[in-house]
């Protein structure tokens, strides 16, 4: 069975998310998501998600800041300028301000030992930034921002009431971080369109793009699955 369409629009992102579907569903749908909207997911794999994640985050950043390095134009910088300040004002805060209410520091947080499924996963994305170009690392970026931009909107319609993680659902379904999704998208189908034309699918850069999106994605579910351990 397909999934719906994304709440969001990116011609890019939508055409790669139905080539790769195999691999982008185990993500949307894995059962660490599924156990955020029922509320049965155990506080202690929550936590380490959590704090695995704050890490991530920072890596995540430094990939939107080789971007400035790969962009080809003022608009493509800018736009990655927008996105690290997102990442450092909204994104990292409500890490900081759920992992407190557990008598977690910022400190703490920002020395937490990486596990292997967060160190593969950032690692690849900034390698996809510096040995490829600014659409190659746009491609590796789209799926945390994009999937997390649908998983949102999804638990906000399907959780159950009294969820202990509707803070969390709330953030990814909101407004800013749906408005950053849709500015993401067009700057995924801009830089596309200013480097291998209209017609994705026909570019020989298509299953290399392919290629990197489903990998992303796959990285995306052994993260959910970490979170798992803890449980």
């Amino acid at each position: 069975m397909s999934l719906p369409q994304p709440h969001f629009s990116s011609e890019l992102f939508t055409a790669l998310r139905a080539a790769t579907l195999d691999d982008w569903k185990p993500y949307i749908e894995h059962e660490f998501v599924a156990r955020l909207g029922d509320g049965t997911l155990p506080k202690t794999a929550f936590l380490h998600y959590l704090k695995q994640d704050y890490v991530y985050l920072h890596h995540y950043a430094r990939a939107w800041a080789l971007g400035v390095v790969k962009a080809a134009t003022l608009q493509e910088t800018r736009f990655c300028a927008y996105i690290m300040h997102g990442l450092a004002h909204m994104e990292l805060p409500l890490h900081v301000r759920l992992c407190a209410r557990e008598g977690i520091g910022e400190d703490e947080l920002f020395n937490i030992r990486e596990e292997p499924e967060n160190l593969a996963y950032t690692r690849y994305v900034l390698d996809c930034g510096q040995t490829g170009d600014f659409l190659d690392l746009l491609t590796a970026l789209i799926p945390c921002a994009h999937g997390y931009g649908e998983i949102g909107l999804d638990l906000a319609a399907t959780a159950t009431s009294g969820t202990p993680y509707q803070e969390w659902i709330d953030t990814y379904a909101g407004a800013d971080y749906q408005g950053m999704c849709h500015t993401v998208g067009k700057l995924f189908d801009r830089a596309a369109k200013d480097r291998i034309g209209e017609d994705f699918e026909k570019s020989p850069r298509w299953p290399r793009l392919c290629q990197i999106f489903a990998t992303a994605s796959r990285l995306e579910a052994g993260f959910w699955q970490m979170g798992l351990k803890a449980a």
